[in-house]
């Protein structure tokens, strides 16, 4: 993947760019991208960044970034000049360092004016999909967290109700997202989901027929969770 980057923007979301499209802007390698190319774990690149600039005596904040991951969640990221990124996989083997150079040269090849274009579209195409999530998740958290302490766990319906979801629809995304499955006629989350604490069952007996029933519901952390799958799974639907 070539990810071209600039540092944070006033949202503090990093975004791309394509060289020569802003001048101003530095070209960069993320941390995840150097990760990618050298088959490193992401924490493990981040925590031979942090070394290295701290060795350097330089600031380690101002090298940071955010990116949302697939989880629609805020996560931090290193952008590194080419002179940094070539310091940082000098300790590295030599395939790796190899990949490193390969894939800046590439990044300081001359473009078309087609291949700036494309890549300007694209740029913008993902700050706006970042922009729109942003703009779902931000009041979201606290918001969630108040309202479930209020009311307790909640049902389907209402988190449909809280996430203004057209209830149809956000059982088809919880199905087709393989969250939920049907058990004996009743929505009921997949193990995963419930070890992650996404979500509680509850059980009794019917007042009304003395029936035994099951009710899966949302924890607060569940709500949050479903909040970003809905946000990606409407802006999807809309394309």
């Amino acid at each position: 993947m070539d990810n071209i980057s600039t540092s944070s923007n006033s949202s503090g979301v990093a975004t791309g760019f394509a060289v020569g499209v802003m001048v101003s802007q530095q070209m960069t390698m993320s941390s995840r991208e150097i990760a990618e190319l050298t088959g490193k774990r992401h924490d493990h690149v981040k925590r031979d960044i942090e070394i290295m600039l701290s060795a350097l005596g330089k600031d380690i904040p101002s090298f940071g970034g955010i990116y949302l991951d697939t989880m629609n969640r805020q996560q931090t990221e290193y952008l590194l000049d080419e002179e940094h990124t070539l310091c940082l996989t000098s300790g590295y083997d030599v395939n790796q360092r190899m990949a490193i150079i390969q894939q800046w040269k590439a990044k300081s090849a001359p473009l078309s004016h087609l291949d700036t274009a494309r890549m300007l579209v694209a740029s913008l195409e993902a700050q706006a999909e970042q922009a729109a999530q942003l703009a779902i998740a931000a009041p979201k958290a606290a918001f969630v967290d108040s309202y479930v302490e209020a009311a307790g766990s909640l049902s389907f319906r209402q988190v449909a109700k809280l996430l203004n979801a057209n209830e149809r629809q956000f059982r088809q995304m919880l199905l087709d997202t393989n969250t939920l499955y049907y058990l004996g006629g009743v929505l009921t989350p997949r193990a995963e989901h419930q070890h992650a604490g996404r979500f509680e069952v509850k059980t009794g007996t019917s007042d009304h027929n003395g029936h035994a029933f099951s009710q899966a519901r949302f924890t607060a952390k569940g709500v949050e969770w479903v909040a970003g799958k809905w946000a990606a799974y409407s802006m999807r639907g809309a394309e």
